[in-house]
């Protein structure tokens, strides 16, 4: 007689309140997303930042997130995930104090940049944590699902709670929201989170921290220049040190007993193409999100509070999305459900790349909503299906690679696609004769810049240096959402030709069920 093997142990009251103390980095981490993109023109106009020190602001904290995550992930399976996350708490807070009171452009790139490294251990360890804390795997699945949902939450919340404050007060009070959230996580953590570590874990391979660090940025930062200003000695020389250094860490990796990067992970197809598909929907994300806020701002003519109103609708949907999805992939091929979200959000970006400039901001909100709605299922599914596939023990490893996917993806979308737009706005501005040389520049730069530059002119000239930037971006917009809807068409194909071997995530539940209910077969003997 063959042993059953015994059931997951069912999840108590702690680990449910557990769970919503882990939904604090999470809720915050997705309110920064909107924030900051609507802060954008208010930190241009008080700092003096133009256009590329704007997205340097904005996307350093996502390098920095993408540079770390491997490296904070592994290292909460050493020391512990409970540890790491409080440590990563304190340090988040202390860095949005300094950008929050930053005086210059160069501050506030600093201290985002210390915000990316501060922010690198707390998704990890969240997701991490939450993979230990729930056994039974529809349980996890749930506590996934809420934790997507939170994060959803908090992009709803982003706008409103973001243009409330910048209706009142100063760009800095944004940043100022982390501090009583990690004062809250730094109390609650060591009272209702159980530690996790793996107790295997070997000593942490500094040369291959190193390694990884000097693959990711360098390639990065090459995307970002070659998106920018085309191919140049710049830029190709990034991209061939990151590649260089990236193939000595992968060597590295295969010699060592107890790497730093589990390449074996990435021997489960669905796990990798997960991560891949991941990455571009947030490139996706990230760089529509950026465009989308400035327009309805500086084209449109929305207040920053207006702004976050429009954009409520997509959230919302993107809150459904997010918790039917599950459900729905209890009876339908994962692959299905992730790919018709896919096409939706192709459908939004589609509509984006008609928006024709005028001051109603229809087009833009019925596009947002279903760029927002469309990506709702492969957050949902998405985080579930690459933690299911990695071993408990390496939950960190897998959760990070999970967050490293996203982190890059954002940091890429704001970055490459955020300079695409760059591109064609300088390249479509017809800035009026007759400007003195500063507002000249400021109106070829960016819209940001030609907006504060226009407040200093005459009405005429003002007037004409505010409609060719707003016709200039318009262009962009357009681009940009023609470009994010094929690469949504693509992504939604690799996914069904990846991964449609999946069954339904409640098919192995219901097969197990009928066989418990099939009688033993009477013995022959």
């Amino acid at each position: 007689m063959t042993d059953t093997p015994a059931a997951p142990a069912k999840a108590g009251a702690r680990q449910w309140v557990g769970l919503a103390v882990l939904a604090l980095p999470t809720l915050l981490a997705s309110i920064d997303i909107s924030v900051l993109n609507l802060a954008a023109p208010h930190i241009s106009s008080d700092l003096g930042a133009d256009g590329n020190q704007l997205l340097w602001i904005i996307d350093i904290y996502a390098f920095m997130i993408a540079g770390f995550l491997v490296t904070m992930g592994t290292l909460g399976d050493r020391i512990g995930r409970r540890r790491l996350l409080i440590i990563g708490s304190a340090l988040f807070g202390a860095a949005s104090v300094l950008a929050a009171f930053a005086s210059s452009p160069e501050a506030l790139i600093a201290a985002r940049a210390l915000l990316g490294l501060a922010g690198a251990t707390l998704m990890p360890s969240t997701l991490a944590l939450i993979s230990g804390m729930f056994a039974d795997p529809r349980e996890r699945g749930t506590a996934i699902a809420v934790w997507a949902t939170v994060f959803s939450v908090g992009i709803a919340l982003g706008p409103i709670v973001g243009g409330a404050l910048l209706q009142s007060f100063w760009w800095g009070s944004v940043f100022l929201m982390a501090v009583p959230v990690m004062a809250v996580l730094l109390v609650a953590a060591p009272l209702l989170l159980p530690e996790f570590k793996d107790p295997d874990a070997g000593s942490l391979d500094l040369f291959s921290v190193v390694l990884s660090l000097g693959t990711l940025l360098p390639i990065v930062y090459g995307l970002k220049e070659l998106a920018r200003d085309g191919v140049s000695v710049t830029a190709l020389a990034a991209l061939t040190a990151g590649l260089v250094v990236g193939v000595l860490f992968v060597l590295r990796q295969r010699r060592l007993s107890d790497p730093l990067l589990d390449l074996g992970l990435f021997r489960n197809r669905a796990f990798s193409v997960l991560l891949v598909a991941m990455m571009l929907t947030m490139v996706v994300a990230g760089g529509t999100y950026l465009f989308v806020t400035q327009y309805l701002q500086l084209v449109v003519g929305q207040s920053p509070l207006s702004a976050g109103l429009w954009l409520l609708p997509g959230a919302l949907l993107l809150i459904v999305t997010s918790m039917s999805s599950p459900a729905l992939a209890a009876s339908v091929r994962p692959a299905y459900v992730v790919a018709a979200g896919l096409l939706v959000s192709a459908a939004g970006h589609t509509v984006l790349a008609f928006v024709d400039g005028s001051d109603s901001a229809t087009t833009t909100v019925v596009a947002f909503t279903l760029i927002l709605g469309g990506g709702g299922p492969l957050i949902a599914l998405g985080t579930d299906l690459v933690l299911a596939a990695a071993p408990a023990e390496r939950a960190g490893s897998a959760s990070a690679l999970s967050e490293t996917s996203t982190e890059l993806g954002t940091a890429l979308g704001v970055a490459v696609l955020g300079s695409v737009g760059a591109f064609v706005y300088r390249s479509s501005v017809a800035v009026p004769g007759g400007l003195d040389t500063a507002a000249a520049a400021s109106a070829q730069d960016s819209i940001a810049a030609a907006s504060v530059a226009a407040e200093e002119l005459p009405a005429p000239a003002a007037a004409s240096v505010v409609e060719a930037a707003r016709a200039a971006f318009t262009d962009a917009v357009t681009v940009v959402g023609g470009l994010n809807a094929a690469l949504s068409v693509l992504m939604a194909l690799l996914i069904v030709a990846a991964l449609r071997y999946l069954p339904a995530m409640g098919a192995g539940e219901q097969a197990s069920d009928e066989q418990d209910r099939v009688p033993a077969a009477p013995s022959r003997d």
